[in-house]
């Protein structure tokens, strides 16, 4: 089962672009969550990575609990500056979702009061820097988690 990447309301076309890439390189699933800040056949999301949308498994969800249902309620990580855990310490399974907020404004209250505290993952980053770029915290994070799971599915004999 693979991996799912949660895009909760993004805004920028050519993050969004660049993760549909590396959800299609990585083998994993992207859902986005609306309202998104850009059309899907947008010209900055199609230079990014559109072109890879047939490659990629990419769904679009009214709200993020319709996503999680469709996902048969999984295990997921809340993707935080904020958070408890580093995204090194995380234990993730196949098919967790990993769950990112909107560029500007990262995930809200009540979608991080909804999701278990442990649950609530951080990417180091040195003293007083705000953020990672949505579509480098979304890569730190598949790679970390693909890499626990064995590198599963690039036919290469990574291990």
């Amino acid at each position: 089962m693979p991996l799912n990447v949660v895009l909760f309301q993004p805004e920028i076309p050519p993050n969004t672009g660049n993760i549909i890439r590396l959800c299609a390189n990585a083998g994993a699933r992207l859902h986005l969550v609306r309202p998104l800040g850009f059309r899907l056949d947008a010209k900055a999301v199609r230079r990014a990575g559109l072109d890879y949308r047939e490659l990629a498994d990419v769904r679009e969800h009214a709200s993020l609990l319709d996503c999680l249902n469709s996902l048969r309620q999984p295990r997921w990580f809340a993707f935080t500056t904020r958070g408890h855990a580093r995204h090194d310490e995380a234990r993730f399974a196949d098919g967790d979702a990993l769950v990112f907020g909107p560029e500007t404004r990262g995930l809200p209250d009540d979608v991080l009061q909804a999701c278990p505290v442990e649950r609530h993952v951080r990417i180091p980053m040195v003293a007083g820097a705000r953020s990672l770029n949505l579509s480098n915290a979304v890569a730190v994070a598949v790679y970390e988690a693909w890499r626990q799971l064995g590198w599963k599915g690039t036919g290469d004999g990574l291990r």
